[in-house]
């Protein structure tokens, strides 16, 4: 019992003892050496900022922070037309097989008649005497690299032509691609309407339209039924092409084909001039001898056609109507000047030269160029204001037009009303309305 005793007073007289003045005594020297230590000093800490997160209190003799590494050399450009170069087909030369845009097709005729007798829902006549039409353009496959609107232009130029497409009730194909390598430069039509021929035997005509053409006469259609017994209509005159023998006896600018074998065997026995190489600097040299006032460079698709029709004209003439009633082909620089006039003399739907269906911008260049007749400023100021002449002709649809041809601004020319459908005006009726839109009713 007293050994317990004596363990618990002991423990006891352990607890009593007082903790914090025990500390006290132990921490306070070391505090007091500290702060008056002279030979001791508190370490400092140094805080950076990034170039974007200064202090405005921060000091400005700072040192500037090191310069940025210099920037790595831009990767060495690829040459596209080197390489496209690079990957097109041998040139072909005079000894090797004659050109083809594909293998024969015979007796398209009646095998297109199948089709179309098997495909009730697609008929080649859209009404009586009406035909379903294709309108074809199309560009480069690469913008323009020689202006700065050059692509713009091209823009605005297939709005022209979808325009005057969805007026009328026309399809249309717009192409920037080159189906065949040898077929370059104006010769790329060919085998697109070869193509689009067999690939839409519904297509009764295809209307080729190049690119720099622009509709003016968003009312006028040609008449179809004067071509009812022909193949082809090319804007041109029988004189020029049969007896002067000219290459501009016709322009290949803008033309209806029909669908059919016939077309076939001529887009065959055309394109035979085109390859590109030997072959179409020879044919160059033939062309210039054959008609009157051709010099010899390298065959083009308008001279060679010219040249089927004055050699072949029994296998090819019958069949082809030169069209010089109305301007299927207008020459821009006797019309860009005019439209003023046109305005105050004349309303669309003559399709002539009082007032052009077609203003063909023929020498000038939209994308540049170094083979263009005419000055670039000259020719941009030409295309704009043939297509704000067109453009005005839709925008009055709506109530609107342009300030003046040599601008893109618009302003209000018909107020609005409350009775928008009570308008009665022949000439938005009938682009608005045309006859052949409206819906057969059952008896």
């Amino acid at each position: 019992m007293s050994e317990q005793a004596d363990r618990r007073a002991r423990q006891q007289r352990l607890h009593r003892v007082p903790v914090v003045p025990v500390i006290f005594f132990l921490v306070a020297p070391c505090v007091l050496f500290l702060f008056t230590s002279t030979d001791l000093a508190l370490p400092r800490i140094r805080i950076e900022y990034g170039p974007h997160d200064t202090p405005p209190s921060a000091p400005k003799n700072e040192p500037p922070p090191p310069p940025l590494p210099p920037p790595l050399p831009p990767s060495p450009a690829v040459d596209v037309d080197i390489d496209e170069e690079q990957r097109l087909p041998p040139l072909r030369q005079l000894t090797d097989r004659p050109y083809s845009l594909g293998p024969a097709v015979s007796d398209y005729d009646a095998r297109r008649a199948r089709w179309l007798r098997d495909h009730p829902l697609f008929p080649a006549f859209v009404s009586p005497g009406r035909p379903r039409v294709l309108v074809v353009t199309g560009s480069s496959p690469r913008g323009c690299g020689g202006t700065t609107d050059g692509d713009h232009v091209l823009l605005r130029a297939f709005k022209n032509k979808v325009d005057y497409c969805r007026v009328h009730g026309f399809d249309v194909f717009y192409s920037n691609a080159v189906l065949d390598a040898e077929m370059s430069g104006f010769w790329t039509k060919l085998p697109l309407l070869r193509s689009l021929m067999l690939a839409h035997p519904e297509a009764e005509l295809l209307w080729w339209v190049d690119s720099d053409v622009v509709f003016t006469d968003m009312l006028f259609e040609p008449p179809w039924g004067r071509y009812a017994r022909h193949n082809l209509v090319l804007p041109g005159w029988d004189e020029k092409v049969y007896a002067a023998k000219s290459w501009l006896g016709v322009n290949a600018g803008s033309f209806v084909i029909r669908n059919c074998q016939w077309s076939l065997d001529l887009l065959d026995a055309w394109s035979r001039m085109g390859p590109r190489g030997p072959v179409r600097d020879s044919y160059g040299k033939v062309l210039a001898g054959a008609l009157s006032d051709r010099p010899p460079y390298e065959a083009d698709d308008q001279s060679a056609l010219v040249y089927l029709l004055v050699t072949q004209r029994g296998r090819w003439g019958e069949k082809t109507f030169l069209e010089s009633s109305y301007n299927l082909h207008g020459y821009w620089v006797g019309i860009v000047d005019r439209y003023e006039e046109m305005r105050r003399r004349w309303a669309p739907g003559l399709g002539d030269d009082r007032w052009p269906l077609v203003t063909h911008f023929v020498g000038c260049k939209p994308c540049g160029g170094q083979y263009a007749s005419y000055d670039a400023a000259r020719c941009r100021c030409g295309m704009e204001r043939a297509l704000n002449f067109a453009d005005d002709q839709i925008l009055r649809l709506y109530g609107f037009e342009h300030e003046s041809l040599n601008t893109t601004a618009v302003r209000r020319i018909r107020n609005e009303t409350g009775g928008p459908l009570d308008a009665d005006d022949e000439e938005l009726g009938r682009l608005l309305h045309p006859t052949f839109r409206a819906a057969a009713m059952p008896m």
